[in-house]
């Protein structure tokens, strides 16, 4: 490991950790003020709509600008903007509709940082490396997130809830230094000369690759059936654990923890799965087996069952994420890279907010959060053995070795021109 990439590992993770207290916080907030399942799934889908109205731009922009700069930027940005809640709930009157618009900000200013993380990446490791680094930074994502719930939960007896966030604030801070400490180019440089282009016209080039590409194309499409499913087992999380298993403010922190000490297991393991078995055979069983964990977590009423097998469950999504993203890493040139992880995050995202709103919906009309987690967990299963078996997601790794072909025979010609 490189000192570059130990740093932005390192920093992320801190950033990671803060995170995970606002993400504990934020939902605990919104039912305290509400007791609403409708609110939640306002929530969530504020929190991915930005995706739909600025993915697109977002992405286009840090494929034009020094990436590093830029996150640093955005890292200082989510500081101020953290901060509102607890000052607000200090000297004002904290409502919904504030942690909504912080949520709403907060998600827009992630989307632009996203796409520059996913394209740094490939600057700070080699290519054979790629699983294995963002394997890594997954795990350490997820194991502040273990942490970050039951420090939360603890820290709620000391703090008022508000108060949590401000260790958020303070990550993004330590997130911008490391960043700035990094030696390396988050963008590749190169002498061919480049055409002045508009936005819009970067977006455009970045729609048509996506489109066109038989694994991108399908990555997206399954992706935003998964997501617009999917999205209420997470936004209606604290409704189940409080109904359902009957759980406490800190049993709901470790609930939230048992899902990201998950994703930590499949995260370390990533790599070395991902040398033993094809992409196909690893991510597409990873999903139908985390569809089935929900099925089960479902018919559970106990407690301490529904924490493995929540657990199981995100840590069994998270592998196929790990698994496309590294894909998407590898097929893709450098300076498409933030447009595509823009497009893609869009494409696939932008179904998220619809989800959590009928999701919520159904929960509320329905009276039966137990019966809408079991559905969701078979329509997980249906959607990822239909891709497996009828997309090109069948055979995704020959994409890889193409795109490897291709670079080897472009480092070969540069070589034959180079003067004797």
């Amino acid at each position: 490991m490189n000192r570059d990439f130990a740093k932005f590992w390192i920093g992320q993770t801190i950033s990671n950790l803060g995170s995970s207290f606002t993400q504990w916080a934020v939902p605990l907030l919104v039912f305290q003020l509400t007791h609403s399942a409708l609110n939640l799934g306002v929530a969530m889908a504020a929190t991915f709509l930005p995706y739909l109205f600025f993915g697109l731009p977002l992405g286009a922009w840090m494929d034009r600008v020094d990436r590093k700069r830029a996150m640093v930027l955005l890292d200082s940005i989510n500081v101020l903007v953290i901060l509102s809640i607890p000052l607000v709930a200090q000297f004002g009157h904290l409502n919904v509709w504030l942690i909504y618009a912080v949520t709403f900000i907060q998600s827009t200013v992630f989307i632009a940082f996203s796409a520059g993380e996913f394209a740094a990446i490939p600057s700070l490791v080699s290519t054979d490396d790629l699983v294995t680094a963002n394997g890594r930074i997954q795990a350490t994502f997820s194991a502040a997130q273990v942490a970050g719930p039951l420090l939360a939960g603890l820290l709620v007896s000391f703090l008022p809830l508000v108060w949590v966030m401000a260790f958020d604030a303070g990550s993004f801070a330590i997130s911008a230094v490391s960043l700035a400490l990094i030696r390396s180019s988050f963008n590749v440089v190169t002498e061919e000369p480049k055409e002045a282009t508009t936005i819009l016209h970067d977006v455009r080039e970045g729609l048509r690759y996506v489109l066109s590409h038989p694994v991108l194309r399908n990555i997206s499409a399954m992706m935003a059936l998964i997501n617009f499913v999917n999205a209420s087992a997470f936004a209606e999380l604290v409704l189940f654990a409080t109904e359902r298993l009957d759980a406490s403010r800190f049993e709901i922190g470790v609930l939230f923890a048992a899902g990201s000490a998950g994703v930590v297991v499949t995260g370390l393991l990533a790599g070395r799965l991902r040398k033993r078995f094809s992409f196909t055979a690893l991510a597409m069983t990873s999903l139908m087996l985390m569809g089935a964990c929900l099925v089960i977590f479902a018919g559970v009423t106990s407690y301490w069952l529904a924490l493995p097998l929540w657990g199981a469950a995100s840590g069994l999504g998270i592998l196929f994420n790990i698994n496309t993203g590294s894909l998407r890493q590898a097929i893709v040139p450098n300076q498409l890279l933030s447009r595509v992880m823009s497009i893609a995050s869009v494409l696939a995202w932008s179904a998220i907010p619809a989800g959590a709103l009928v999701g919520g919906w159904v929960v509320s009309a329905t009276d039966n959060v137990a019966a809408v987690y079991g559905v969701i967990g078979i329509l997980i299963i249906c959607i990822a053995a239909f891709f497996r078996f009828f997309t090109a997601l069948g055979d995704a790794q020959r994409y890889v070795d193409e795109r490897r072909a291709q670079e080897e025979r472009a480092a070969n010609e540069e070589v034959e021109v180079l003067p004797a």
